[in-house]
């Protein structure tokens, strides 16, 4: 959706032109521009196929549901179960990708996730359909942050490689738009289970290009704490086990009980580890850094607030009598509007700085989230076409702010610390979207009637961007 932003960041960086000026470019020949198109789309093949399928699954869930007959709290499994290996796995897929070269990461994190869309179009139930989905989680985790990679390596010039940075971003945030539109095209003319067939031809494609037209990179091995990475499975798995499973199991129930007691249990001894050992996943002066903590935390409840919006209004248009074709339709307009606040991001910022946009775009999208609560509580039935207008103009004002969320953060930790940053906040992105779309699960088991769930959800919107503005406004210390 917009988590294409932070990674692009990192690339952007490298992107920027050395102080000595570069002599002018002779125009490309026709043969070097196709080289490079070819190139550019075989490094974004795998996240555009990556998020689209992510977006495209919600509009193909109540065909799940139905098909494999899967509850409420199995529908967020499916949606879950990639977030979070994906979450967990992302810092982790850099580390490798320096250790066996970008490339073979590349290639490797693409196979991954090939076979995992295989498993998942052939599941023959939740449970299977769920651990697939977990290993795509995983392929993605290994080539997303190994593509940014390549890409810089990849365009030698500083302007190419600015210029293709940029066309990189628009391609993964116009599949991040289109994706619910696609799935409810391939739900609705071959069935669910297209949406993951779909993958296996771009898959093949895009290995085999990566294999023909990337350069391998040279590895460098760098420190990779696989029992820390490890512990951190651990804590996010338990704690999706706790809020997915606690509105079926009971939440004094002795599993939950358990898994809460594993989730702390986890947490802690990851967070005493990092504080002990030489080489922690993240360095220690971005730890102690309140501003970058704050900005992380930022990241985090925007996606809670999206991602849960996303899950729940997924699930309510098609309860409304739309099938996937039609959600997909009716998605559309919501999911354009964070790109075109994206785009409009980065023009605002460089008139009147970081601080405007990431503060006006909190406040814009809180407002709007709180005037959907009222109209949901006065008029429980409103007008899906009012409501979608409200939604737009939230997630416009929330599209500005994402793309100065993520310069801010790469803004204080400096040049030293780019990379472990842009990782560090796409992580706790995804962390927050596996809680916003289990907190919607939990909504939708509480309480009976849409009436009422739509009310909760848009104030849960509204307190999450009211709180990341107050975090902002409080701790995030910007020149201006």
């Amino acid at each position: 959706m917009t988590n294409n932003s932070n990674c692009a960041a990192v690339a952007s960086r490298a992107a920027t032109p050395a102080a000595t000026p570069a002599a002018p470019l002779a125009a490309p020949a026709p043969a070097a521009a196709t080289g490079g198109t070819l190139t550019l789309l075989t490094l974004a093949i795998g996240f555009v196929m990556a998020m689209v399928d992510l977006t495209a699954v919600n509009t193909a869930l109540s065909d799940i549901a139905r098909d494999l007959s899967v509850p409420v709290s199995g529908l967020v499994w499916v949606v879950d179960g990639y977030t979070l290996t994906f979450a967990a796995l992302l810092l982790a897929g850099g580390a490798l990708g320096d250790r066996m070269g970008a490339r073979s990461a590349y290639i490797a994190g693409l196979g991954v996730f090939l076979f995992g869309s295989i498993l998942c179009a052939i599941a023959p139930g939740g449970t299977a359909l769920t651990a697939a989905r977990l290993l795509q989680g995983a392929g993605a985790a290994l080539f997303l942050p190994n593509s940014l990679s390549l890409l810089t390596h990849t365009f030698e010039d500083d302007k190419v490689r600015a210029r293709m940075v940029g066309t990189w971003s628009a391609m993964v945030g116009a599949s991040s738009a289109i994706g619910p539109l696609v799935g409810g095209i391939l739900v609705h003319e071959f069935g669910w289970r297209s949406v993951f067939w779909v993958n296996v031809p771009l898959g093949l494609l895009g290995m085999a290009l990566a294999y023909r037209l990337i350069p391998a990179v040279q590895p460098q091995p760098r420190p990779l704490s696989l029992l820390s990475h490890g512990l951190g499975v651990l804590a996010l798995a338990a704690l999706s086990f706790v809020l997915i499973e606690g509105p079926v199991l009971g939440w004094t129930s002795a599993p939950l009980l358990a898994g809460m007691a594993a989730t702390v249990a986890f947490a802690a001894v990851l967070v005493r580890r990092e504080r002990r050992i030489a080489h922690p996943i993240l360095p220690r002066a971005l730890l102690g850094n309140g501003s970058f903590a704050a900005a992380n935390a930022t990241g985090f409840l925007i996606n809670l607030a999206v991602f849960g919006q996303l899950f729940l209004l997924s699930l309510y248009i098609q309860a409304r009598g739309a099938d996937a074709l039609h959600t997909g339709y009716t998605l559309l307009p919501m999911m354009a509007a964070f790109t075109i606040g994206n785009f409009s991001s980065g023009r605002i910022s460089a008139r009147a700085g970081l601080r405007l946009p990431l503060r006006a775009g909190l406040a814009v999208g809180a407002m709007m989230a709180a005037v959907l609560l009222a109209l949901a509580c006065w008029q429980p039935d409103m007008p899906l076409a009012l409501m979608l207008t409200v939604i737009v103009l939230m997630n416009v004002a929330v599209g500005i702010a994402i793309p100065a969320m993520t310069a801010t953060v790469m803004q204080v930790a400096g040049k030293a610390y780019s990379n472990s940053a842009a990782a560090a906040l796409n992580a706790n992105r995804q962390i927050g979207a596996l809680v916003g779309v289990a907190l919607m699960g939990t909504v939708i088991h509480a309480l009976p009637a849409w009436s009422a769930r739509l009310p909760v959800a848009f104030g849960v919107a509204a307190l999450a961007f009211a709180a990341a503005g107050t975090l902002v406004h409080r701790h995030v210390h910007l020149s201006r």
